[in-house]
């Protein structure tokens, strides 16, 4: 394109604050209501931030989603007009409750009603289009002119990536870009601006007496949720914990505390029944983790004794949802600061050094509720390590069985686990040494491939081998994802959990004809994923990516995982297909 002769179109502006705010990638599917947008990022733009055509617009929101839980940093993502952005809904709503930043933009037929093409323009728009996602992002906002664009993009990207981060949708009229530009002194981000404000402190005092409770505790353990997604959050936490000595349990939404750490003990309830004090740190939902439910009665009871003093740090009356109950129950806490934890950590620790500076006996308890940790760290994991060894050989093969033997192959790589923990067995039997192993936990049926895809992007061009174990009935969802996968290159094992069920439903009607008496051998229908079974592997190569199996002996796995790895390491994806036991 000969700049000197290009004259600039108003969505020559959208890409110029792009690259602004180094927005490297916008995953999209077509759509005829951003022609205009599209045409200023291939052409003016160059193609940077990179477009990557996916199949789906929830795909294309997942991508974003896992791309921000691995980087921190937004994505793009662009939905066409009504239509794309309905398709989206869930994907949005999923990122929302997980705190991922997405810089999300929609496109509307034109307002101006002369210039809408008939049938398609009219059905396809709608007044204040981002009122359809107002209960689940941070901000929407349709500028009406293009003097509106820049002011309303600052904003967006501010609010977006403020904690506790979250989804903002920016609603761009097909006329409003496709018009040439005119105004040649339109205001633009300056240079020297500072894009998002500062993280906010917590009270110095409530952090202090929070201190004073923790070190006259008994067994303090220390709840912990989104604050992997911020670098150094990750030491932060094992120097705080080692300086209270308390016990600390990963919630896992984000990687946020070593599991081979000796005072993790993440997944352990019996570690609660003793809990004198609880520290939640960056916390939504405390009552999962720290309550039984027996699923078919709904009954609901605590693991924590009555007497057990609550503490907060974090975000809890920010940004809460007045739409969906993804907030939880509420616990009521003794002590509460707003805060972040990045900074509320290091202090809280500096605090605490000095406390025990000199007072043998804050510092001898110290270390006794230490040992006493550690002490039970090592059973529990040795527990968790002889009970997978007594599962193998089962047929189908055992999550954990396969989840032991995947770490013998990956073991010595620099790995990354993108999202399925294979029932939790990864968390067991694998050290998460490094922050960035794993992006956090999976979400809801359909989210898993396309989140997963987000991560393996984060790390594309990297020496990380990511890797997922992806469930059969998610990739039912969106198997067009795997052809974006190979589209762009996006350097990724995929290995299938192939239950060949929707087994979470499946037990939900076991659990029915249990309590009902009625007949459980047709549990299954409605929920199984075989008569015909999928060919995972055909699937994957009919996309244009490598795939092997379905495998049914565990003697097979290691050789496939390493021929898999092989072809990931020349950076493309690659599929292995194996069938596994429902539980």
């Amino acid at each position: 394109m000969d700049r000197d002769k290009y004259e600039k179109y108003q969505s020559d502006i959208i890409v110029d604050l792009l690259k602004h705010y180094d927005i490297k990638h916008i995953a999209m599917n077509p759509g005829a209501s951003f022609r205009g947008l599209h045409d200023s990022v291939i052409n003016y733009g160059a193609n940077d931030p990179e477009l990557m055509v996916c199949q789906h617009e929830e795909i294309a929101v997942q991508i974003a989603h896992g791309y921000a839980r691995a980087t921190g940093k937004p994505m793009g993502v662009i939905l066409h007009n009504l239509v794309g952005m309905l398709h989206a809904q869930m994907a949005v709503y999923y990122a929302y409750i997980d705190r991922a930043p997405i810089f999300i933009m929609g496109a509307t037929g034109p307002m101006h009603e002369g210039r809408r093409r008939p049938h398609i323009d009219w059905s396809h728009s709608a007044l204040v289009q981002g009122e359809a996602m107002r209960n689940y992002t941070k901000w929407d906002y349709q500028p009406h002119a293009i003097e509106g664009v820049p002011e309303s993009f600052m904003r967006a990207y501010s609010t977006m990536v403020t904690e506790p981060a979250g989804p903002i949708y920016m609603c761009y009229d097909a006329w409003l870009q496709e018009e040439k530009l005119t105004s040649e002194d339109l205001a633009m981000p300056p240079e020297n601006m500072q894009k998002a404000p500062a993280p906010m402190g917590a009270d110095r005092d409530t952090l202090s007496t929070m201190a004073d409770v923790i070190l006259d505790a008994k067994h303090p353990v220390i709840l912990v949720d989104f604050i992997g997604r911020q670098p150094g959050n990750f030491e932060k936490l094992v120097t705080l914990a080692e300086t209270l000595g308390c016990g600390v349990w990963d919630i896992n939404n984000s990687l946020a505390f070593p599991n081979q750490h000796p005072l993790c003990i993440s997944l352990d309830h019996e570690s609660l029944k003793d809990a004198d004090v609880i520290l939640g740190i960056d916390v939504r939902d405390w009552e999962k983790p720290t309550h039984k439910l027996v699923s078919t009665t709904r009954e609901v009871t605590s693991h924590v004794p009555e007497d057990c003093i609550w503490m907060e740090i974090g975000f809890a009356e920010l940004e809460m949802s007045a739409w969906a109950f993804d907030y939880g129950r509420y616990q009521p806490k003794q002590h509460a600061a707003l805060g972040d934890p990045r900074l509320a950590m290091p202090e809280l620790t500096e605090i605490a050094q000095t406390k025990l500076e000199n007072n043998k006996a804050l510092t001898s308890a110290r270390d006794g509720r230490v040992r006493a940790f550690s002490d039970r760290h090592r059973q529990i994991f040795a527990d968790w390590k002889a009970a997978a060894l007594g599962k193998h050989g089962s047929d189908p093969i055992s999550y954990a069985e396969l989840t032991l033997i995947t770490w013998d192959v990956v073991k010595d790589e620099d790995w990354v686990l993108a999202t399925g923990t294979a029932r939790e067995w990864v968390r067991k039997l694998w050290n998460f040494d490094k922050p960035y192993r794993h992006a956090g936990r999976s979400l809801g049926t359909s989210t898993q491939i396309g989140m997963s895809l987000g991560v393996a992007l984060a790390y594309r061009g990297t020496d990380k081998l990511v890797l997922n174990f992806q469930p059969d009935g998610d990739l039912m969802y969106d198997a067009g994802a795997l052809w974006t996968a190979a589209k762009h290159e996006i350097p990724i094992l995929i290995i299938m959990c192939n239950n060949r069920a929707y087994y979470n439903d499946w037990e939900h009607q076991e659990r029915m004809a249990e309590l009902r008496g009625t007949d459980a051998d047709k549990a299954h229908i409605g929920m199984d994923i075989f008569d015909p079974e999928p060919d995972f592997a055909t699937l994957a190569r009919s996309m244009g990516m490598y795939g092997e199996g379905a495998i049914t002996e565990p003697s097979e796995i290691a050789g496939a995982l390493k021929r898999a790895i092989a072809v990931v390491k020349s950076g493309k994806p690659a599929l292995v297909d194996i069938v596994v036991a429902h539980r």
